[in-house]
This record gives structure tokens, C-alpha cells and sequence, in this order.
């Protein structure tokens, strides 16, 4: 009753795409989830988050059917991890804990107002109707600037409220 998330993780991408093909994940490790994941279910009412880096659009569609509820961390660097593409794909059926802003390219690099944009435009696409969580793509690293991130956690805490403006 107290636990309401259960996190998961197998990196399926690489920068250029899935590190497996679909057909590979069906045939090795698709069912070895859904044995996990019944699992879970049988004993709980959690959410079952799967955190996997990289480009992993082909394989989204098998990581719901297996039972994922969450997908973490949304790299919309990657190739193919299109931000609206993924919310009108994906979007009624699973909920996006990240993707919020990009670590890579973004975070670090862009001045604090642009950051405010990026930000905005995210949450623009990914919170309508529900289903994402506001995170940064994934950890914040070293050369980010402090006023970026708090240029980030401001624009996400104004515009990330509901109704989304």
C-alpha cells in the first residue's frame, strides 16, 4: 500500500537506435519482462517505471505491451526520439518521467532564457492530457550552469501547472 512506483532499467539505445531490434527484443527478453512484471502486479497496485537511455522508439510499443507503465528517461536528443512524434504515439498509454529539458545539449550550453523556452515548449507537448512527470532528460552534469538549472526548475514550476499555458 505505501509503494506506488517500482523502477526497472536495461538500456536499450544507443545515440542512433535500439542497441537490439524489435524482433530481437521479442524473442529474448519481452517475456522475461512480462514474467517480472506480472509479478508486480500480482502483489501490488504500483506503477511499473522502466528507465532505459537512448534511442528506443521502435521498441516503446513491446515495452507496453511487456507492462511498463513509466518511461525514464526520454532522451529527445537520440535519434528518432522526437518529442511530439513519441506524446501523439505514445502518449494515451504510457506516462513520459522526463524529457523535461536536455542535458546534453541544452542544459549546459544555452543562456537561461533560452533554457525558459525549451522548457516551455516541452511541457507544452508532453503535459497536455496528462501522463508526464517534469525531469530533465537525465542527470544534470558538471559544466551545467547554476542559473540553468534554476532557469530550468523555474520554468517548469510556472509552466507546468495545469491548465498548461
Amino acid at each position: 500500500d505505501y509503494v506506488h512506483v517500482v523502477g526497472f532499467g536495461d538500456d536499450l539505445g544507443t545515440e542512433e537506435g535500439p542497441q537490439i531490434s524489435p524482433q530481437m527484443f521479442r524473442e529474448f527478453y519481452k517475456h522475461r519482462w512480462e514474467e517480472i512484471f506480472k509479478i508486480v502486479r500480482k502483489h501490488s497496485k504500483a506503477y511499473i517505471f522502466f528507465h532505459s537511455c537512448g534511442s528506443i522508439f521502435p521498441l516503446i510499443r513491446e515495452l507496453i505491451d511487456a507492462g511498463i507503465d513509466i518511461i525514464n528517461p526520454v532522451q529527445i536528443s537520440a535519434k528518432g526520439m522526437d518529442p511530439e512524434k513519441l506524446k501523439k504515439e505514445y502518449g494515451e498509454q504510457v506516462t513520459f518521467w522526463g524529457g523535461g529539458a536536455d542535458t546534453q545539449h541544452v542544459l549546459p550550453f544555452a543562456k537561461p532564457g533560452e533554457v525558459v523556452e525549451h522548457v516551455r515548449k516541452l511541457i507544452r507537448i508532453f503535459a497536455p492530457g496528462g501522463g508526464f512527470v517534469f525531469a530533465p532528460v537525465h542527470n544534470i552534469q558538471p559544466n551545467t550552469p547554476a542559473e540553468n538549472v534554476l532557469a530550468m526548475y523555474r520554468a517548469a514550476y510556472e509552466y507546468g501547472r495545469y491548465p498548461i499555458r
